[in-house]
């Protein structure tokens, strides 16, 4: 499993009204082969959004973040800031990760 975690420059709707603006894109996104979660994340002080994801495998990963990138830069979105990890899943089901 990996981890992908993504965040940029946002200022844009938080809380319930994020929620109802990115529904359609929530529901694609949860189609997306290899992914196994996500979880959307938003700091309205920093003026900052993203997501954290587990995917299984690195070709489906590299293949979202690709297509999501070139989404985001769509709506023109910048400074896209994207970091993969491996995830250590002994360790993690320990902390009670949700794997």
């Amino acid at each position: 499993m990996l981890l992908l975690q993504i965040d940029f420059p946002y200022n844009g709707p938080t809380g319930d009204e994020m929620a109802e603006g990115f529904k359609d894109l929530a529901y694609s996104i949860a189609k997306e082969n290899g992914l196994i979660w996500k979880i959307w994340t938003e700091n309205k002080e920093t003026k900052e959004a993203g997501g954290v994801y587990m995917f299984e495998n690195l070709p489906d990963l590299q293949r979202y973040l690709d297509m999501h990138t070139k989404r985001l830069e769509s709506f023109g979105v910048t400074d896209i800031r994207a970091k993969i990890f491996g995830v250590n899943e002994k360790l993690s089901a320990i902390t009670k990760a949700p794997l």
